[in-house]
């Protein structure tokens, strides 16, 4: 069940106030927890994506709605910036530099962008053969691209919002508790229509999550500017 079905119409909060940037709201759904989502966002427009609850992970790919051959480059976009972490500012580029959308406002300050999305597979290797049979992240991307033809070949290397992946001096990554809190928000500006695929992460066998899968909130503004 979609959580926003179970508030009413008079305690489910405004979208407007929301959205980190001003302007007329085109798009607000709820995405359920461990659930995928999808839409596009026409240019100029900005997503806001809401942490509900806080410290849940939202696993995500962008591509252009026009030709989905173009595509987030994790290794362009921290080459460009010359950071592996996400914040205002950053420009999510594909592999010819191309820029997808643009990070314009952040409440977190860091969101994750090598710590790769769970699978299956790599459930069984982390955590034990049984947790083979639970969901994960690449399950939902396949599930959701398939609406626009996105097949296996078409996933690379994901962006986790208010996903906390430290690097240690040895060069290991960290999986741990995320800095987000309830109802903190990143936006991001479509410099193309972009088309945003997302993975509400079902993860349960480390802290990304805090163990607890929780809803997330998008909503879509179109700024006067853009109108």
């Amino acid at each position: 069940m979609n959580p926003a079905a179970a508030l009413s119409h008079a305690t489910q909060p405004d979208a407007a106030p929301l959205a980190l940037v001003n302007g007329d709201v085109v798009l607000d759904e709820y995405v359920q927890s461990r659930g995928p989502w999808s839409a596009v966002v026409a240019a100029g427009d900005v997503l806001t994506i809401v942490d509900v609850e806080g410290n849940q992970a939202v696993d995500c790919l962008l591509y252009s709605a026009n030709d989905v051959g173009t595509r987030y480059s994790a290794a362009v976009t921290i080459a460009s910036q010359r950071s592996i972490f996400l914040t205002t500012g950053t420009v999510l580029r594909a592999d010819s530099g191309t820029a997808l959308m643009t990070v314009v406002d952040d409440e977190v300050g860091v969101h994750d962008t090598i710590g790769g999305a769970c699978s299956q597979e790599s459930n069984t290797l982390r955590y034990g053969h049984h947790t083979h049979d639970q969901h994960a992240c690449v399950e939902n991307f396949l599930i959701e691209g398939s609406k626009w033809g996105l097949g296996k070949p078409d996933l690379v290397s994901n962006i986790n919002w208010f996903m906390n992946v430290p690097v240690d001096p040895d060069g290991a990554l960290g999986i741990v508790d995320g800095l987000s809190a309830p109802g903190k928000r990143v936006a991001l500006r479509a410099e193309m229509d972009t088309l945003v695929l997302v993975s509400n992460c079902p993860q349960i066998n480390n802290p990304c999550n805090g163990f607890n899968p929780t809803p997330v909130r998008m909503i879509v503004t179109r700024p006067e500017a853009s109108r």
